[in-house]
């Protein structure tokens, strides 16, 4: 049985939630997002809260509960506070700009600037060596943020790539130079 799908969502002030059928939309300060559920789960709002159950009881249905009550939380906290990825780049050289056309370049060492094309429910801002992800979709803004990072992950000897904002990386130590010995 899911712990975690037992437990009501509670439905923050400024955010209204439609229910139809098995679509559910939510709407907020910062933007609307719309969830299909699952046919094994139902979904019911009483007062402030929502409560998800089972339809059947099987395996599959109650793995799914847990995952469908995070899923809908999260939803009502990105459009009430969003959701946000800080990403720094390393290295003498590099950095990222934004184009004009939707279009974030990165120059992080290779014989050519890399260009990705940006989602549409996600925002990005650079300064200077920070990258900023925000939106309201957890999965999208996560998403994108690990697709930049994976352009140039950290290298573990001197530290140089796109890390995440606190990421620790542990550093490999170089070699060794033998010494030569005296005759």
């Amino acid at each position: 049985m899911s712990r975690i799908g037992k437990k009501p969502i509670l439905i923050p002030e400024g955010v209204e939630v439609n229910i139809d059928g098995q679509k559910v939309s939510i709407k907020g300060p910062r933007g609307e997002i719309s969830q299909e559920l699952s046919d094994k789960i139902s979904v019911e709002q009483k007062e402030d809260k929502l409560q998800l159950s089972l339809k059947k009881r099987d395996k599959q249905s109650r793995a799914l509960w847990g995952l469908w009550r995070a899923l809908l939380k999260n939803d009502i906290e990105g459009v009430t506070s969003g959701f946000e990825k800080k990403l720094e780049i390393r290295g003498v050289g590099y950095q990222a700009s934004l184009t004009g056309d939707g279009v974030i370049k990165l120059e992080v060492g290779f014989s050519h600037p890399v260009n990705l094309e940006i989602p549409q429910r996600v925002d990005v801002a650079v300064e200077k060596n920070l990258i900023t992800v925000s939106g309201i979709n957890k999965q999208a803004v996560g998403e994108f943020a690990a697709k930049v990072r994976k352009i140039k992950p950290p290298e573990p000897y001197k530290g140089k790539g796109i890390r995440y904002l606190g990421e620790k990386v542990r550093k490999k130590e170089g070699k060794k130079v033998a010494t030569a010995i005296p005759t």
